[in-house]
């Protein structure tokens, strides 16, 4: 994985650390704890035309033509922007780096809206060997929810609706291969993954007072096949405006680009035109097996002969073996809307100008799919020599950078990129070469560190050093224990209703000193010091002054003398 060059449009090589900052760095380091040193390693690639996410719709059919006609309409023009963070720490005898988050984020972007899907993360459980203060905020948990705010606000475009997406599904590990070994790494089960992520996104929902709206709304949904809904919302964070800001359902039809232009996609909208399918996405499997398991005709027509509705799609996903397996799997969308054209004014012309191509792209596309279909382009037979080209042997990598920054369908600007960028044959093996390594030991840790590191940027230093500045106290929805340190303890000795003491009896409480019951001494039966078992046991006296009897030595049975 070689370095690539630095061209025009943009630095495709590594800068220098201390040359090259931005607004990452700033954020991260206030959100992590004060005083804690970091490093963060942020690899990302081009926008690149990939798949589109959803199925399109059928072209609408003149009067009296056949079934036979019916052709579906050209797909929306699709991009992926790949992100990887990796955030380190300093080990604290051997001073090496050692890995303890990574994050893997996608982001599709097409003429109508941008897509920020979390496809993965994970951690390697090492994050206790800073040995942080009880009490303080997990730097998980801020990492992640800084992250994705940075990168929702990095590639956020005028008028355009932003929508972040991912699927919790509980597993030991995602990134790091035999971090489950370690016993600091603490594993949330199903339920648990689910809360967590929505402890990380609610901040989004929930921005600072002092703060300036960036959107016009923005509202959460979380669905959960197979639960009812009083124990999904037992998952969502329990703040004030929890239940305004989510909903126990799906936004398919609200962020769906067919759905929004009913007189040219028409008004009814088939649930196969309206689920996204991700990589590795338990609910594209599904689809994956409905649209080969029905005919062409069929599910241009009349789309498939089950579910016909989303409703009926959730319920048949309840019983798939992702969220019926003994464990449950959470789907959670942000859906952002911007602020209105009237209202809002931008001070980039070059922005404003990409923005009205976005408006005019979908227009565009739609007359050129129903000329291509109306009228068939004649086919061009090439006639002439064959004349062979040399062949061009590629001395090293290098990522192909699109020419203009801005478009219809992405926007890509400087501030955002990776300190990396790599194509995506390059960022698929970087990616692998992380999936092949060994983190179950401190020591295999290190050492799978080091050579992931070197290897992606082949040997120049490309980590963002960071020094936490965040020193205050942990909010009391903060508290939930999934972090490397532990949770406060709840001290309730204010709460227990002390019994009444009376005189000469104290009951003993944390920070007071008991009082010990002794026994007279007249109470005490002593044993006697001669040996001599004709000689009778002496008389105690107790202290009441009351009698003891005591047997004389001819009812005491002696036993005889060998």
């Amino acid at each position: 994985m070689a370095n690539p060059t630095e061209t025009k449009g943009g630095p495709e090589a590594t800068s220098s650390p201390d040359s090259k900052k931005n607004a990452l760095v700033e954020l991260l380091a206030h959100a992590l704890p004060e005083h804690a040193k970091f490093a963060v390693h942020h690899l990302s690639t081009p926008p690149t035309l990939t798949e589109p996410l959803n199925n399109p719709p059928a072209l609408p059919t003149k009067e009296g033509a056949d079934a036979s006609e019916v052709r579906p309409r050209k797909p929306l023009k699709t991009y992926c922007e790949k992100h990887f963070l990796a955030v380190s720490i300093e080990h604290p005898e051997s001073k090496e780096q050692l890995l303890v988050l990574a994050l893997e984020v996608y982001i599709y972007t097409t003429s109508f809206s941008t897509i920020v899907f979390v496809s993965k993360a994970d951690s390697t459980g090492y994050l206790n060997l800073l040995k942080l203060p009880q009490g303080t905020p997990s730097p998980i948990r801020q990492v992640t929810t800084t992250f994705v705010s940075y990168l929702v606000s990095q590639r956020r475009r005028k008028h355009i609706q932003c929508v972040i997406n991912l699927f919790a599904r509980a597993q030991s590990q995602y990134l790091f291969p035999g971090s489950v070994k370690n016993g600091g790494k603490h594993v949330l089960d199903d339920r648990g993954l689910v809360r967590w992520w929505c402890r990380v996104l609610n901040p989004l929902l929930e921005p600072p007072s002092e703060s300036t709206p960036e959107w016009e709304q923005v509202h959460g949904y979380l669905i959960v096949p197979g639960l009812e809904q009083y124990d999904t919302r037992l998952l969502l964070p329990r703040t004030q405006k929890a239940k305004d800001n989510w909903t126990l359902s799906d936004p398919l039809e609200r962020i769906s680009p067919y759905t929004s232009d009913p007189a040219t996609y028409g008004k009814n909208i088939p649930p196969r035109c309206l689920i996204p399918m991700y990589p590795d996405d338990p609910k594209a499997r599904f689809v994956d097996e409905l649209e080969e398991t029905t005919p062409q005709r069929q599910r241009l027509t009349r789309g498939w002969p089950t579910p016909q509705t989303l409703d009926q799609f959730w319920e048949l996903m309840s019983h798939r073996q992702e969220c019926s397996s003994g464990r449950l799997t959470g789907f959670i969308w942000l859906v952002l809307d911007p602020p209105s054209r009237s209202s809002s004014s931008s001070a980039d012309p070059a922005h404003d100008q990409a923005q009205s191509d976005a408006r005019t792209a979908t227009q565009r596309d739609r007359l050129q799919s129903n000329e291509r279909e109306e009228a068939e382009e004649e086919k061009v037979v090439l006639k002439g020599p064959i004349v062979p080209r040399q062949p061009r042997i590629k001395t090293h990598q290098r990522a192909h950078f699109p020419k203009h920054t801005s478009t219809a369908h992405y926007y890509w600007p400087e501030e955002g990129r990776g300190q990396v960028i790599l194509d995506d044959s390059g960022y698929k093996r970087a990616v692998e070469l992380l999936l092949h390594l060994e983190f179950g030991s401190v020591k295999q840790a290190l050492a799978s560190t080091a050579r992931w590191i070197n290897e992606v940027n082949v040997g120049e230093r490309w980590s963002l050093d960071i020094v936490g500045r965040r020193s205050n106290p942990m909010l009391p929805e903060e508290a939930s224990g999934d972090g490397a340190t532990g949770g406060t303890v709840n001290n309730l000795s204010g709460m227990v209703k002390r019994k009444r003491t009376t005189d000469g009896d104290e009951a003993s409480y944390p920070g007071e000193t008991a009082l010990v019951n002794t026994l007279g001494g007249g109470l005490v039966r002593k044993k006697p010091k001669t040996s001599d078992p004709q000689q009778s046991l002496p008389t105690p006296t107790p202290s009441n002054g009351g009698q003891v009897n005591v047997l004389s030595a001819g009812l005491v049975r002696k036993k005889q003398k060998s």
